[in-house]
């Protein structure tokens, strides 16, 4: 086994370890999140809004104090990002040799109510600039290929129901144990984002990775990348929507899917794995 392979190996069984402390963390018995509301200096407590952006940057602040315990007992030092759109959330830098170095972005999303096994999904970075200039440093807190390895740690929860939820309500203290948690039933998993990056961009306009949707998926690393290795999650990302072919009509059209790519790259198109996934709705065979 090759150094790098190895360390990386260690930091996932830590990562792993790490991410099984956590549920019992943020959560109660009744796998109900412990986190209720903000409170005022009068002791009144303000119900938290269902809003996936807030939910997340509650979350990130509530396992802040995790993360420093983690850094501390593996022999890290931990560095958060300096700006808000940079990479990576943390950056590990092992203390016995700074050489080593690890990128872990935390990742929240919530499962879908109308559809099996599917969480709304995330991404996974973006593939512009520090992703093809691995040397430099723009919106990244160390040249991307400083790091040993890319990480996610994902956080995938429920959502309680909206008729159970009165965001407006003011509580005082005393009432802590009657407000309900806007989410629920926590999972957590810790693992090398390539693993579970899809070919298909994650948002929009903006140059995001996007992730696969499944969970089970996702919890197994069964990423459309999976039988081809890392080196071809890098090949395509870094040249994604920037390669043009013909299609069977004669016409002109970039390569934005892992088949195609492989079939311009001289290798079996079977190889992408899955290729697609349809999102089974509850009670049928919808896709979304």
């Amino acid at each position: 086994m090759k150094n790098k392979d190895k360390i990386k190996q260690i930091f996932q069984k830590q990562l792993d370890e790490f991410a099984e402390t956590l549920k019992n963390y943020v959560s109660d018995k009744d796998n109900q999140w412990t986190i209720k509301g903000f409170i005022d200096i009068f002791q009144n407590i303000y119900s938290i809004s269902a809003d996936t952006k807030i939910v997340s940057k509650v979350l990130e602040i509530h396992l802040f104090p995790r993360f420093l315990e983690f850094a501390k007992k593996n022999g890290y030092e931990l560095i958060l990002a300096e700006h808000q759109n940079w990479y990576p959330d943390s950056s590990f830098v092992s203390k016995i040799d700074n050489k080593i170095k690890f990128a872990v972005d935390l990742k929240t999303t919530y499962l879908l109510n109308d559809y099996t096994d599917h969480c709304n999904g995330f991404t996974l970075g973006s593939h512009g600039a520090y992703f093809i200039e691995r040397q430099k440093s723009k919106n990244i807190q160390f040249p991307y290929s400083e790091y040993t390895g890319h990480y996610c740690l994902g956080i995938i929860y429920n959502r309680t129901e909206l008729d159970k939820l009165e965001e407006t309500k003011i509580y005082k203290l005393t009432e802590i144990n009657k407000i309900p948690s806007v989410i629920n039933n926590f999972a957590f998993f810790a693992i090398e984002k390539w693993k579970i990056a899809s070919d298909k961009s994650g948002s929009g306009n903006t140059a995001n990775i996007g992730c696969i949707q499944k969970l089970s998926d996702i919890l197994a690393g069964n990423g459309v990348f999976k039988n081809l290795g890392e080196e071809w999650f890098d090949d395509y990302w870094m040249n994604y929507g920037k390669i043009y072919i013909k299609d069977n009509e004669g016409k002109t059209k970039k390569i934005t899917n892992l088949p195609d790519f492989l079939k311009y790259r001289g290798k079996d198109e079977k190889l992408a794995y899955p290729r697609a996934r349809k999102l089974k709705r509850k009670g049928g065979e919808n896709e979304k």
